[in-house]
């Protein structure tokens, strides 16, 4: 392995040919990943949580909880108003987490994101052991959603 490893970095047409023929490879991967069940689903739920009125109007009342909160959040929990309105962004996202379609979403998003998680450290594992591929664990006060910046209060970061 080692002289084809070594081949391919001192003969620069054999290294042209095998990255083309690579990245041949990595967009077949991706279009089998588009078409598969997972993406459909994700797709899917998405479309339908884009669509729900109901949907749009708790962003709505999530977006005015988010904008009080952030305020108060300046000046921190020493704020008169910090806990009503943290109590507030909850309550409401809450609300969203009630409703059907947000929960399809959030769990056809989780799967998507397990499969390509699992991509990815296929993809590093047989290249090296030693290869760091980014953690797919979501931990107290990391990952994505509304809370953290995104569109609206699903959690996911990628309603709306």
């Amino acid at each position: 392995m080692y002289d084809q490893v070594q081949a391919v970095a001192t003969e620069p047409e054999i290294a042209t040919l095998d990255m083309a023929s690579l990245l041949l490879k990595a967009y077949e991967l991706g279009d089998t990943i588009i078409d598969s069940a997972p993406v459909a689903n994700y797709l899917y739920w998405q479309s339908e949580v884009a669509n729900n009125t109901e949907v749009k109007e708790i962003q709505r009342e999530f977006n005015k909880a988010k904008e009080l909160f952030e305020e108060c959040q300046r000046f921190g929990r020493f704020h008169p108003n910090y806990h009503e309105a943290k109590d507030k962004v909850k309550e409401v996202e809450a609300k969203l987490q009630a409703i059907a379609c947000v929960r399809q979403f959030k769990e056809q998003e989780q799967q998507l994101d397990e499969l390509l998680h699992e991509v990815a450290t296929t993809i590093a594992r047989a290249v090296s052991e030693t290869i760091k591929v980014p953690s797919n664990e979501k931990g107290a006060g990391a990952g994505g959603g509304c809370g953290s910046g995104g569109s609206c209060s699903c959690g996911s970061g990628g309603c709306g």
